[in-house]
């Protein structure tokens, strides 16, 4: 069996009850050593059989997973965050069922969560932004044309961008292209609920300045949308005028 473990956004402590359980009982785990906090693998028995897949390739994660369920063992597959945002297990999934070989998946906390909560945010407010748009910008790995930056920002949504900060000046250019006007805030979070987590708050017009000038290259997002400003309207889930199944609102 093939357990997927989401390893949550950095903190060894933001990992899943039902993570850290399948962590203990792994025979065999591969986990992202690029991006996964190494402290994770205390949840881990002395005897388990540990890879670290930043140095392997999809092939060489396959074989250590066929060589554990011929020996019978389990095998903890260690992503990032939620494996199902920029994980690249779709094709371990499709490999694994040619294979006839069972697996499951076990959620983690993203890191665009373990963001807002560094920066204290709501990216869902009234009146400003009712939708949160997860990319990244196009570099060695492209995007499809129709989801590139400059497009999605016509939307003047919340946007989360993975994998982008060493690409800041054309995203910067690209937001503002696509509709962002320059004095929209914006935040740069980097390692979000690790021990070292920082956070950079700037605008649009500012945000490639902002990653020069703390040498951010990697391990960061970038957060853009009006839902780091001040204003907003009052929810009408707790107004005391609204009506919701539990309770009346009341006009007084």
């Amino acid at each position: 069996m093939v357990h997927f473990v989401g390893a949550g956004s950095g903190a060894a402590d933001l990992i899943t009850v039902r993570g850290a359980r399948l962590l203990e009982e792994a025979d065999v785990v591969i986990y992202a050593g690029s991006l996964v906090n190494p402290a994770l693998l205390q949840y881990t028995r002395e005897d388990c059989e540990i890879h670290n897949s930043a140095e392997m390739t999809l092939e060489q994660v396959l074989a250590v997973v066929k060589a554990a369920e011929a020996a019978e063992k389990t095998t903890v597959r260690l992503h990032t965050g939620d494996s199902s945002i920029y994980g690249a297990v779709r094709e371990q999934f499709d490999q694994l069922e040619e294979l006839g070989i069972a697996y499951d998946v076990c959620p983690g906390v993203s890191s665009f969560c373990g963001a807002a909560a560094a920066l204290k945010a709501e990216y869902t407010l009234p009146d400003v932004s009712q939708t949160v748009i997860i990319t990244r910008a196009a570099g060695r790995t492209p995007v499809p044309e129709k989801e590139s930056v400059r497009s999605l920002a016509a939307h003047q949504a919340t946007m989360v961008l993975f994998l982008s900060t060493g690409l800041a000046e054309k995203l910067q250019g690209d937001l503002l292209a696509g509709g962002y006007a320059p004095e929209t805030p914006a935040a740069v979070v980097y390692k979000a609920t690790w021990p070292e987590e920082k956070v950079y708050r700037c605008t649009v017009e500012t945000l490639a300045q902002t990653v020069a000038d703390n040498g951010l290259t990697k391990t960061a997002l970038i957060i853009v949308g009006g839902c780091l400003g001040t204003e907003y309207l009052r929810s009408k889930l707790y107004d005391p005028g609204f009506t919701t199944e539990y309770r009346k609102g009341s006009d007084s």
